[in-house]
């Protein structure tokens, strides 16, 4: 009887495991075999490889389809290989797939990640309609001068460590961004430059460090959706500290706008504004008419959106900008362009980095371009489904509402049909003339369509400036331990890391 029962416990248990594995073989879409609970998600469950990583595998390993199949634990996923489907899904259709997909939970979402990246519907739609004369173009100027303040910094930093053997320029460059993030976030000097063992430093270091407890509770939620709901992604140890931080931040300007222009002050200007008021893209009236929504910006709203201004902020600029310095130190003759152009364009400014001096800074912006092609940031964008049925033209196949789409923008940068020996590092890419030839939706950086990077500008504007200041004191070289082809991060979630970091040595020019 036992013996019975133990057989037909397991077997449900198997069936449970495998429910789902039939959806993309009843519609015909090529995908590898899945295992139970896992899929073929198995190598990110066990740290072995990130979101990034398993979907360049994926698409390296289907290069005559469109579109693969994926199981990501039991839920059915879908890589999109074509650059027309991708226009569809990021900006044609939009109001089909809106949400990134990141809560599985719609009632039940951890607050910090009701924030302008995470968030999806309407919660995202009426933070996003706020938040975007943030980074207008009269704003970028107006902090302008907080990114030279830390550029230099950051050059007396490179001062302390030119005769080191050689230094880690990843972690460098996070200084340089978390202590501008902190200045023109918060309003803080968070000292990250003179201190690299400063509490803000550690905090940005655990955002995006993924250790066992945040992989294991990641796996359960994906495998065990219902069971697990109330388990977190992130650790509750960053929500106390975010918490804390805002908070303490927020009594000191007595609630009130503080005359700082910083994000902090962006945010408490919005709250006295009262609710947030819009058209929902979720609804619609019984009329048909857009149904209209409202938003309470309440104090663990504005930690929500300090968390991923803060963590984004100094994660993505830091790792685009050390990936271009590595880049050019294994390049020199490019390193030796990108320097002539600086100091060619700071003797006009009295060798002082503003606004318009980065701007005219054209070749390390190619340059920045073509690091960001070999090595984005973040490297996939998740759009979910969120109507109950969508048929994509280009390949008559119909999906279901919650089914996401995986558009894996790394592989798709590094795919020798839309760029010529991708795997060589060749800013003139990006000059005029040739730029114009790069096929659309092949070059995502910051994504594309409505939910396109809130911070693109500024995030680039912070790196490019980091860049000229230790590129006009400096030059960058490999060291003993550099390695040209890089290492990736498994642990990865969403921006993507390298073993080691980046080590090069600095020398004063």
């Amino acid at each position: 009887m036992l013996f019975v029962l133990l057989v037909i416990v397991f077997t449900c248990l198997y069936y449970y495991g495998v429910r789902t594995f039939d959806y993309w073989k009843k519609k015909g879409v090529k995908h590898d075999p899945p295992l139970p609970y896992f899929g073929n998600n198995l190598k990110q469950f066990m740290q072995q490889a990130s979101m990034c990583m398993m979907a360049t595998e994926v698409y390296k390993k289907y290069p005559e389809e469109k579109v693969v199949g994926f199981y990501r634990g039991t839920s059915p996923e879908l890589v999109v290989r074509d650059p027309e489907i991708i226009k569809r899904v990021l900006v044609t259709d939009f109001n089909c797939f809106y949400a990134r997909g990141f809560n599985p939970h719609k009632k039940v979402i951890e607050p910090l990640l009701k924030n302008v990246f995470f968030a999806d519907g309407d919660l995202w739609k009426l933070i996003r309609q706020r938040f975007t004369p943030a980074f207008s173009t009269g704003k970028l100027k107006a902090m302008f001068p907080l990114i030279t303040e830390r550029a230099e910094k950051l050059q007396v930093l490179a001062e302390d460590i030119v005769d080191e053997e050689y230094y880690d320029v990843r972690e460098l460059m996070a200084r340089y961004t978390t202590d501008f993030i902190g200045v023109c976030g918060f309003g803080i000097n968070m000292d990250t430059m003179s201190d690299d063992n400063s509490q803000f430093r550690r905090l940005g270091k655990r955002i995006f460090e993924r250790n066992f407890r945040d992989g294991v509770c990641g796996a359960l939620k994906l495998m065990f959706p219902e069971l697990c709901k109330n388990l977190t992604l992130l650790s509750p140890e960053l929500e106390i500290s975010m918490v804390k931080l805002v908070q303490s931040v927020l009594r000191d300007r007595n609630y009130k706008p503080s005359g700082r222009n910083d994000f902090i002050d962006l945010m408490l200007e919005l709250k006295e504004k009262g609710k947030i008021i819009g058209e929902s893209i979720e609804s619609r009236n019984p009329d048909g008419s857009k149904k209209i929504v409202e938003l309470e910006m309440d104090d663990l709203l504005m930690t929500a959106q300090a968390f991923v201004f803060f963590g984004a902020g100094f994660e993505t600029s830091s790792t685009a900008s050390s990936y271009t310095l590595h880049q050019l130190a294994f390049n020199p003759d490019c390193q030796k362009k990108v320097q002539q152009e600086i100091d060619t364009v700071l003797a006009k400014y009295n060798n002082k980095l503003t606004y318009e001096a980065v701007k005219e800074m054209h070749y390390l912006e190619m340059a920045f371009y073509e690091a960001m092609r070999m090595y984005p940031s973040v490297g996939y964008l998740i759009r979910e489904c969120t109507v109950p049925e969508y048929t994509i033209p280009e390949i008559n196949l119909t999906i279901n509402e919650g089914v996401k789409l995986m558009i894996p923008m790394q592989a798709i940068h590094k795919d020798e049909k839309y760029f010529r020996d991708p795997e060589n590092f060749d800013p003139e890419r990006f000059q005029d003339g040739a730029k114009e030839d790069i096929k659309n939706f092949v070059f995502l950086p910051f994504g594309e369509g409505p939910r396109a990077c809130v911070g693109a500008r500024l995030g680039q504007m912070q790196s490019m400036a980091g860049i000229a200041a230790l590129l006009h004191k400096f030059s960058v070289e490999p060291a003993a331990c550099s390695l040209k082809n890089l290492l990736p991060e498994p642990t990865g979630i969403v921006s993507e890391g390298f073993i080691g970091g980046l080590p090069l040595k600095l020398r004063r020019r």
